[in-house]
């Protein structure tokens, strides 16, 4: 499969559970559809598009035999929301904050390259090459889209956050299932029969794909979208446990320090906040 009809698995198997989520929160809250402000539309195809070349960017990285340096520059994605949520919006982070953010990606950074010959010093160094150029910019597009979504989600008008997250994912995954299945259709064609007969694992994909931007979407109608990414990090320390507890994989010295600082910048946002 390629790149494009992976990608299109992430958003084209999600709808159908991103459509449940909405129609069991709008049973719930009386089964009015909210309505919502001009700015949705545009900010959840702003959103909704960067999404969809974000993830590609990331999947292209996997491509490269050196692929844990795109994958760990990627990663940079809570600084550079942080970045375009002050550009676009003038949303304002405290130094406490941004202190928490460059931790957690250290602390990131560090657990991507534990347990490839990759030194700090070499992954600088690295900073031209193409999976870094992917990394970076798939850290961008997915900054860019946390934002987007935030911005789309706040200008739903309704009391109860699920909803405005599952309004949002709804109107997202739908627009971006259309525009990548018009692309594969032109251009792709082939990829149809492929995407198809991976349907079981697809639907996994699916699944998890729609319940985690539910989740993003509606902490980020609570929080700064940045200081969500930074809390989402606690991702790689269930990653990291999998690793050990289910596949009995050794625990390297740079791992633990990065599950530390991970979990120092997590716990420092609990202070400031």
């Amino acid at each position: 499969m390629s790149t494009t009809g992976a990608t299109f698995i992430r958003f084209g198997f999600g709808i159908p559970f991103a459509l449940m989520y909405f129609v069991v929160f709008l049973k719930w809250t009386g089964g009015e559809v909210p309505s919502v402000k001009n700015g949705f539309w545009i900010w959840a195809a702003i959103a909704g598009m960067a999404q969809i070349l974000a993830t590609f960017l990331l999947l292209q990285t996997f491509s490269y035999r050196n692929f844990t340096v795109g994958t760990a520059y990627s990663r940079t994605e809570p600084a550079q929301t942080a970045v375009f949520a002050l550009v676009l919006i003038g949303e304002k982070i405290s130094a406490g904050g941004i202190i928490a953010i460059a931790v957690s990606i250290v602390g990131v950074m560090l657990i991507s390259v534990a347990r490839t010959e990759i030194t700090l010093k070499t992954l600088v160094k690295s900073l031209a090459s193409p999976p870094a150029l992917l990394g970076l910019g798939s850290g961008t597009l997915f900054g860019l889209a946390a934002v987007g979504y935030r911005e789309a989600a706040l200008s739903v008008e309704h009391d109860l956050s699920f909803m405005r997250g599952a309004m949002t994912l709804s109107y997202a995954i739908i627009l971006q299932t259309l525009v990548m299945l018009f692309w594969i259709i032109v251009k792709e064609r082939e990829q149809l029969k492929r995407i198809l007969d991976a349907w079981r694992p697809a639907l996994l994909v699916g699944f998890f794909g729609a319940t985690a931007s539910f989740g993003w979407f509606t902490a980020f109608t609570l929080q700064h979208a940045a200081l969500v990414k930074v809390v989402a990090q606690v991702e790689m320390l269930f990653t990291f446990a999998s690793s050990v507890f289910f596949f009995k994989e050794k625990i390297n010295v740079p791992e633990v320090i990065g599950c530390m600082l991970i979990t120092a910048g997590i716990c420092l946002l609990f202070v400031v906040g």
